[in-house]
């Protein structure tokens, strides 16, 4: 299904929403913009883009656009620190600004992380641009998006009241770390891991010695089975 024909079975291109990218992925936010910014055909208006927390809310407060696409980890706090500073305007009545977070990672904590903040859904990068808008317009709605699987996280995170357990040996680890840390334990060859996350092979490399270290791990394997037993694969 195209993106035109997606958009003929749903009202067709009268449709129109005032987008913001925030990801710390130039290459990334012009492969999005590219995909969806062409108005006519979807009816995304991209109306500013932001590369880490103080310029997401720069972008945000200046633009006031209905859909945000949020990537979960940013510099300056994260895609959190972004929800948490934007509480007003989502708080807004008439004009509410709506978050849609948009990440390469499909982490448990990642996702319950930004919806107990106070996004509408979660989708992975993997997603579709016709997926993707979709997504967006149905936000914009004031419905909820996930990811096949990913809501699943959701219910159950908010059908239990126990708070989940802290993993000091987890929390040593960035957000970068733990990234690369999953797809290592997924199997990723460094090459895949740097082409996923938009980074060199050396800064993989230098991220792998890092988690190595903290965890005091020696080898690939050993943080494979340290991450499968902590259900992080």
């Amino acid at each position: 299904m195209t993106t035109e024909q997606a958009q003929g079975s749903q009202g067709g291109a009268e449709r129109r929403v005032r987008v913001v990218l925030v990801d710390d992925h130039r290459m990334f936010r012009t492969g999005v913009q590219a995909e969806i910014g062409r108005t006519e055909e979807t009816g995304v208006e991209v109306v500013g883009e932001a590369a880490d927390v103080d310029q997401a809310i720069t972008v945000i407060t200046a633009t006031r656009p209905e859909v945000v696409l949020l990537d979960v980890h940013l510099p300056g706090g994260g895609g959190v620190e972004v929800l948490r500073r934007s509480a007003p305007l989502m708080a807004d009545a008439e004009n509410p600004v709506r978050f849609l977070a948009l990440s390469v990672s499909d982490a448990a904590e990642d996702v319950i992380g930004v919806i107990r903040g106070g996004a509408r859904g979660y989708v992975t990068k993997t997603i579709t641009g016709t997926d993707l808008v979709d997504s967006i317009f149905r936000v914009q709605e004031g419905d909820a998006v996930f990811s096949p699987r990913l809501a699943g996280f959701v219910l159950d995170a908010f059908a239990s009241t126990d708070a989940p357990p802290v993993d000091e040996d987890l929390d040593r680890l960035t957000q970068r770390e733990r990234e690369v840390l999953r797809l290592i334990a997924r199997g990723y060859a460094y090459k895949e891991i740097a082409k996923q996350l938009f980074i060199s092979v050396k800064t993989v490399e230098s991220h792998v010695s890092a988690v190595l270290r903290k965890l005091q791990l020696s080898n690939r394997h050993e943080l494979t089975r340290w991450a499968t037993a902590r259900r992080l694969v």
